[in-house]
């Protein structure tokens, strides 16, 4: 792989960073909930011969700081401008997926001179969903780690390119391969998500915005369709035969996609 390490320290939080280089336009990759930098490998390395492109193992997760104290929508946003101030990434086009996007969209509401476009994957303001924390408290609790191998992971982890992308994410320790995550800061991370609807932030963005969605997309058709009702000059797809990891599934479409809305562009 053609990226180098970059460390970014925030508020004594360091953030693990993939810089790929690359001319041009920047983009920034934001993953989601309990995931890793590494899931856009394919997406990155397609895309820097042409553009600026960073990824980075948000603050709780990868080789970021494991246990920070502040997990607040709030310090996510600020560890996303700390990156792209300290690498020196002028007006970057912010690419986020799932919990990755919503604090992408975030950072374009209270920024918005920072941000030059948005692309939203599998991602929304989301709404009042109290059982989201426990759910996914329940999912991590599945996990039977440690896993054997990375191989064993990648089946239980969904196989293919999914599981692959999510194996990726494993570290090698205790006789077995574990997350490298801590389960109970993934729940708070998503606090206050689960305590109301961020639709007036949604409304406050106001750069080109493009958001690619999955067939199978888990997020629900009325809050796609109130989205561009309340912003109507965004660009909206899907891509079939895809789940919430459309990312991992269809990088190359992803690619092309993202392409185009760069260019198009003014």
């Amino acid at each position: 792989m053609a990226w180098s390490e970059r460390v970014v320290v925030r508020d004594d939080v360091w953030l693990a960073c993939r810089d790929w280089g690359g001319p041009g336009q920047p983009i920034v990759l934001l993953h989601g909930l309990a995931g890793h930098a590494g899931v856009w490998d394919v997406l990155a390395q397609d895309l820097h011969p042409r553009y600026r492109v960073v990824a980075f193992d948000q603050r709780g997760h990868g080789a970021s700081e494991r246990r920070p104290r502040d997990v607040s929508r709030a310090a996510y946003v600020a560890d996303v401008i700390a990156v792209v101030d300290q690498l020196a990434l002028p007006r970057p086009v912010l690419v986020g997926q799932s919990l990755g996007g919503h604090t992408a969209m975030l950072v374009a509401a209270a920024h918005p001179g920072l941000v030059r476009a948005l692309v939203l994957v599998e991602a929304s303001p989301g709404g009042s969903h109290t059982s989201g924390p426990a759910d996914v408290g329940k999912w991590l609790d599945s996990w039977p780690t440690p896993f054997p191998s990375r191989e064993a992971a990648t089946v239980f982890l969904g196989g293919g390119r999914v599981g692959a992308g999510w194996a990726a994410g494993l570290e090698e320790r205790e006789g077995g391969w574990w997350p490298r995550f801590d389960q109970d800061v993934m729940v708070r991370s998503l606090a206050e998500n689960a305590q109301r609807s961020f639709q007036h932030e949604w409304g406050q963005v106001t750069c080109p915005t493009l958001i690619v969605l999955a067939q199978s997309s888990f997020i629900p058709e009325q809050e796609a369709d109130e989205m561009l009702r309340q912003r109507p000059a965004t660009m909206a797809m899907s891509i079939p035969g895809t789940g919430h990891d459309l990312h991992l599934e269809q990088p190359e479409i992803l690619r092309t996609a993202l392409s185009d809305f760069i260019e198009s562009l003014v």
